[in-house]
């Protein structure tokens, strides 16, 4: 039986990745029918062959070289093939400071104002690599940057690129550039799970890394993140992903496996993490302290006997 078409799924999916995604996965993910639907309606458009990205991402380059500018932040992230945390509504564009922007034609950017050299710049059209991550990693909440650093990582940015940008900052925002290099991760799956791992690292007593292999008694998995020392898991759910009944089969038996072997596992739903982080925050702070009190409690009485 033909799934039915749609469109919004493949546009909620396509957000959930960080605004860019291959056709392959958005087809697995979804359907091929909702896939071909906003590609019709134009909710989803294609930037290369088989890679696909909102209307926001493609009209950036654009709006920018009408203003005589370039993308900066996250929508020269975006420019590099790198997903975010938050896709910008309207594109960052940079221009010169003393260049004139009328109400009218600012309307449709996040406008910001700064001198760059050639140099420091990608096509002509977005700010280079460097510029990129440090504009992103001082001026984002760190979540955001961290996804936006992870996402660099995982597309091949080099880690002495992140140390350089790191150790030659100064002033405001370089403390958390020096913590951004410092916590990068090319193994970071997507934004949603860089996201994840922000919060995981706010907890005391709680570090998680992403995609740690798991050998159970039938079978090696590899969650989202998992803390090896206190045997917990977190897993970064996709509504989309689960709605297909093999995928659901799959994943459950992988928490069932996963729990019988001893391990507590966490699932989250990108609404929470991307819109209520302080649920997520309490409930791992919560699930921390059952755990140290379970394994620490023992050993506390035997040491008082």
């Amino acid at each position: 039986m033909e799934p039915v078409a749609d469109p919004a799924a493949a546009v909620r999916r396509l957000v959930e990745l960080g605004g860019l995604g291959t056709r392959r996965v958005l087809v697995e993910e979804t359907s091929r029918p909702s896939v071909d639907a906003a590609l019709a309606a134009g909710l989803v458009v294609a930037v290369d062959r088989g890679r696909y990205a909102l209307p926001s991402v493609e009209a950036g380059p654009r709006l920018a070289h009408g203003l005589s500018g370039v993308l900066s932040l996250t929508s020269a992230a975006l420019h590099h093939g790198w997903e975010v945390a938050r896709v910008p509504e309207r594109p960052h564009v940079l221009v010169p400071r003393r260049r004139l922007v009328t109400p009218v034609r600012r309307a449709d950017v996040e406008l910001h104002r700064g001198d760059v050299l050639p140099e420091d710049l990608t096509d002509g059209l977005a700010t280079g690599v460097d510029l990129t991550l440090t504009q992103c990693g001082r001026s984002l909440p760190f979540d955001e940057a961290l996804a936006v650093w992870d996402s660099a990582a995982r597309h091949e940015v080099l880690p002495a690129t992140f140390h350089r940008v790191a150790l030659g900052a100064r002033g405001p925002g370089s403390a958390q550039l020096r913590r951004l290099a410092h916590s990068v991760d090319a193994g970071a799956a997507n934004p949603f799970e860089s996201v994840l791992r922000s919060l995981a690292m706010q907890v005391p007593g709680l570090s998680v890394r992403p995609q740690v292999r798991i050998r159970t008694a039938q079978s090696t998995v590899r969650p989202d993140l998992v803390d090896e020392t206190l045997q917990i898991v977190l897993e970064a759910d996709s509504f989309e992903w689960h709605g297909k009944r093999a995928a659901l089969r799959s994943d459950a038996r992988r928490y069932d496996l996963l729990v019988a072997a001893g391990w507590r596992v966490l699932r989250f739903a990108w609404e929470d993490v991307m819109h209520d982080q302080e649920f997520v925050r309490q409930v791992l702070v919560d699930t921390v302290a059952v755990v140290l009190a379970q394994t620490q409690g023992p050993a506390r009485r035997h040491g008082a006997a």
